[in-house]
């Protein structure tokens, strides 16, 4: 038997690691949840422990005192609003936590980071990204972090020869954990609940994001899915010292979700939604450089203008500005009021993040070749992924239950 630490324990992603290995508890003797508070209800094999991991090496030492795992996944993460400051502060929390770190029994860390990898919170990046793709570590790309988190996690390894990595790259995930609002399904379940409150007549469910991106494709990942394949990487030597993409393993757009998350909650898509002004519109410029640049000489691209044409995102409904409206607050209230849900659950909603993601006018495929090569059979349907979810958070009383 094995045993292993989760740290950021109380997270969608590791919320769900830790709900994988609990359940096989021949396999597992002790997982360690490490997280600042304990939110859920843990099964007997499973030790909560306390950790700031804005703290000290030192202090954070002290928190480890009698914690000790073959099996290390590490996937905090804390959302600041620079890239400067993400770089610094991300990057302390992991180094920190190395050097407090009792190694004797380790044998692999996992570090989750996510599809940023590829820059694609920049721009159009080559499509499908693959886990070989260049870094983009030069002006004029912004520092990005977990280039940091994945170079001193190599360093570590490194000096500690017995020791191995794994890094995973998730996109767009989708999943659920108690109290924790920041959620792509969280943001999509609340907009389209209170857009039916608001709708009286029936005139259907806008599409919020980019009219580009709604035939666009887009790659997606299960949280309870990309759990099972953290669990199968650490304990695959083939897996070690490797980094790998983790989505579903299908390739979606929201011409095809769309009608179904409408249906789900009990409406449909308006019919002319690209040709409704909303007075909500949103639009970005992401800079002038995109990560398809990287490649554009060996691609054949210099000069093109797929290339030189800078990022934008766009949205029909920015959900930013459209979560601030009173009509929309005042129909909030009314519904949770009515339904007994979460009131808090509006407010905490990361709207900014379903901008982004819906507002882009490129596509983010990411390749699951590597992991299949080598044994990896994992999948996921990604309009599965949300129904589940969407049930999750009405059980939850985050979302009334409207299927």
């Amino acid at each position: 038997m094995s045993s292993a630490i989760v740290v950021g324990a109380t997270g969608i992603l590791g919320r769900e690691i830790v709900k994988q290995l609990s359940q096989s508890p021949e396999k597992w003797n002790t997982v360690y949840a490490l997280s600042r508070s304990k939110k859920d209800e843990f099964p007997s094999n499973v030790v909560h422990k306390h950790i700031d991991l804005l703290s000290s090496a030192d202090q954070m030492a002290t928190d480890l005192q009698g914690v000790e795992a073959e099996y290390i996944f590490f996937v905090a993460y804390l959302q600041k609003d620079t890239e400067e400051e993400n770089w610094q502060v991300n990057g302390d929390m992991l180094s920190n936590f190395l050097s407090a770190l009792t190694h004797t029994k380790t044998k692999r860390i996992l570090l989750v980071t996510g599809a940023k990898q590829y820059g694609v919170h920049l721009g159009a990046p080559k499509n499908p990204l693959l886990e070989s793709d260049p870094w983009l570590t030069t002006p004029p790309f912004p520092p990005n972090f977990y280039y940091r988190q994945q170079s001193l996690l190599h360093d570590f390894c490194n000096n500690h020869k017995n020791i191995h990595w794994t890094v995973t790259y998730p996109n767009d995930v989708i999943g659920f954990a108690t109290g924790n609002f920041m959620n792509l399904a969280t943001g999509l379940g609340l907009y389209a609940a209170v857009s039916k409150e608001l709708d009286p007549r029936k005139e259907g469910l806008i599409f919020p994001g980019s009219e580009t991106f709604y035939t666009r494709l887009d790659t997606f990942t299960s949280s309870s899915l990309h759990a099972q394949f953290c669990e199968w990487a650490v304990l695959e030597p083939r897996a070690a010292d490797q980094a790998f993409n983790v989505v579903n393993g299908d390739v979606q757009s929201w011409v095809d979700l769309w009608p179904r998350l409408a249906r789900r909650f009990g409406a449909t898509v308006k019919k002319d939604q690209f040709l409704t002004k909303t007075g909500c519109e949103g639009r970005t410029e992401l800079g002038d450089t995109t990560p398809l640049s990287a490649v554009a000489e060996e691609a054949g691209l210099v000069g093109a203008g797929v290339v030189s044409k800078g990022g934008v995102l766009e949205q029909r409904v920015s959900l930013v500005k459209w979560s601030q409206r009173g009509d929309v607050r005042e129909a909030w209230e009314r519904l949770a009021a009515r339904e007994g849900l979460q009131r808090e659950a509006f407010a905490g909603a990361t709207w900014a993040f379903v901008d982004f993601v819906l507002g882009r006018g490129y596509d983010v495929v990411q390749s699951m070749s590597k992991a299949r090569e080598i044994g990896w059979t994992g999948y996921q349907d990604t309009w599965k992924s949300f129904s589940d979810v969407f049930g999750e958070l009405e059980a939850a009383k985050v979302l009334p239950k409207m299927h």
